[in-house]
């Protein structure tokens, strides 16, 4: 008797967050303050794609339960935030945003032996070194700026500068430009800064105004992003403003209204109109019949592939999943088909935890983002 009660006992140990009918994942996200609209599309879209899995039978006969706490986005709510996940004897995290956010909650995690999967933010700290408990689903901030700056060149631009909010995510930005455009024995034209989780723009702006670029590269947020290209065409400046997934595109086009059109947006999944991509059609399907209320974006979407990746692990953990065989489910995801097409195929193994490196550009027209590649025709046409 002694001897199941111990090997019960540590089988719970193994798997936290799984009971017979249950298994628990757990997200600290922006649910609330400036930056709320990337949390609570991301935790949507992955509510959404939990909610069809349980519809048809849950994860070998288990129902996935999402429990999710705000950070608003602030570093000093996360050791607080995870306690709640711990709380909650969580299996997995995910859904998590934000750079300096995430550089708090990693070594958390690693301590737990936690996985987490699908971070909203592409900082390099969470491809190299591969830490054995972080699975990232997008391209990198390096991805995006080595995008951004390739296609402003080729294009014929020469003079870029950067506006960015003071934290992990901005610095991240700046060095992914400075690196790119260093391959080209070139250096931008000006960089200015502001402070996180604030609109105080002007002064980031001025300077990077007076040194004229052609390019502006936005290392922030939809709010303060907003306010730039606002106040920005309301002086009269019109350089061309380009900014990497994390802006929010949808948020940002609401926020600025009109003065949006034109801005660039690089993007880390497909455009979600893409209904011939499988993934995506069952994104549409779902949000229509779970979140019916709510309009598509990309964040939601992001989060939906997300929750499919921790489902196929759970799934390849088998009938009884500890964390250590979910690691290695997702690591088996090689080369695997999620849905997003050929150029977006899964490249998850132990060797590197980084799922998908393809970017898409985007520019807003109309009030919604378009699909396109030519820049140097989108450049005549400004």
């Amino acid at each position: 008797m002694l001897l199941i009660c111990v090997v019960a006992a540590n089988a719970a140990a193994e798997a936290p967050g799984v009971t017979e009918n249950q298994i628990k994942i757990g997200a600290c996200s922006a649910l609330d303050g400036p930056a709320r609209q990337l949390g609570l599309q991301s935790v949507l879209g992955a509510t959404a794609y939990f909610s069809y899995v349980n519809d048809h039978g849950g994860v070998n006969g288990r129902k996935l339960s999402l429990v999710s706490f705000d950070d608003g986005y602030e570093t000093d709510r996360t050791a607080s935030c995870f306690a709640l996940l711990k709380r909650e004897n969580v299996f997995a995290g995910g859904f998590f945003v934000g750079t300096s956010n995430a550089a708090k909650y990693l070594p958390m995690a690693q301590a737990e032996h936690m996985p987490l999967v699908g971070l909203i933010t592409g900082a390099q700290f969470l491809y190299e070194p591969v830490k054995h408990e972080v699975f990232n689903l997008r391209a990198s901030y390096a991805d995006e700026m080595r995008v951004q700056v390739e296609s402003l060149w080729n294009a014929g631009i020469r003079k870029i500068g950067v506006i960015y909010q003071a934290d992990g995510f901005g610095n991240e930005v700046l060095n992914g430009v400075k690196s790119a455009l260093a391959k080209h024995h070139a250096t931008i034209v000006a960089a200015g800064s502001f402070t996180r989780n604030t609109l105080e723009v002007d002064r980031g702006m001025a300077g990077v105004r007076a040194a004229h670029p052609e390019a502006v590269i936005l290392g922030a947020v939809y709010a303060p992003a907003a306010k730039i290209v606002i106040d920005a065409h309301e002086q009269g400046w019109r350089p061309l403003f380009v900014a990497p997934s994390p802006v929010g595109t949808e948020a940002f086009i609401g926020a600025a209204g009109k003065d949006a059109d034109g801005t660039v947006i690089t993007q880390i999944v497909p455009t979600y109109d893409h209904a011939d991509l499988l993934a995506v059609k069952l994104y549409r399907e779902c949000l229509s019949k779970y979140m019916s209320s709510t309009q598509p974006t990309f964040f939601s979407l992001e989060g939906f592939v997300n929750a499919m990746v921790i489902v196929e692990g759970l799934k390849r953990a088998g009938q009884n999943p500890t964390r250590e065989k979910f690691i290695t489910a997702i690591e088996s995801l090689n080369d695997f088909d999620i849905g997003l097409g050929t150029d977006a195929r899964l490249k998850f193994s132990p060797q590197s935890h980084k799922g998908l490196n393809y970017v898409y550009s985007t520019v807003v027209r109309g009030g919604r983002a378009e699909l396109f590649s030519d820049w140097v025709t989108l450049l005549a046409r400004k």
